[in-house]
């Protein structure tokens, strides 16, 4: 992970971001260790799978800890209010509606951390997010994806 670079996040993806890391910290770190103690119990250790399991589980679990740490450093929050105010160009936290050969579309643009193509959060790094930064309403922009290039119409900005 690159250490200079920032990590763009809502209030809200902060909030999502500190509940997974004390999760991590304060229930299944604890619960995996108790499994590792567990078949630690159970005696030879080199045939035993539920120890290597619990070993491997906890790793995991560790690994995600110092990655949100590390990612919470570099957190810059979005200023969606800033967004909401400034409709004349699409930046972080935008709300951009879209037309798509006639059928709207409304994305989010989010960073990287919270993007979710089902909630139709996109990321500032994604094609279209990087196609949308600094447009403004009534802007055409063209779009490369594996279909093929995808027209979109900026209607509303907020």
């Amino acid at each position: 992970m690159d250490t200079k670079k920032k990590i763009f996040v809502t209030k809200q993806g902060l909030e999502e971001m500190k509940k997974e890391l004390q999760d991590h910290e304060k229930v299944k770190r604890p619960q995996v260790l108790e499994r590792v103690s567990q078949a630690r119990a159970m005696g030879d250790l080199s045939e035993n799978s539920e120890y290597t399991a619990a070993r491997e589980e906890l790793s995991l679990i560790d690994t995600r800890i110092e990655e949100l740490s590390d990612m919470m450093k570099k957190v810059e929050i979005i200023d969606e209010g800033k967004a909401s105010k400034a409709h004349s160009a699409v930046q972080l936290g935008s709300r951009v509606t879209v037309t798509i050969n006639g059928k709207k579309e409304v994305f989010e643009l989010v960073g990287e951390w919270e993007a979710d193509p089902m909630e139709k959060k996109i990321s500032h790094e994604s094609p279209l997010g990087k196609a949308l930064i600094g447009k403004a309403l009534n802007d055409k922009i063209e779009v490369e994806a594996p279909a093929g290039k995808i027209l979109y119409h900026i209607v509303e900005i907020s």
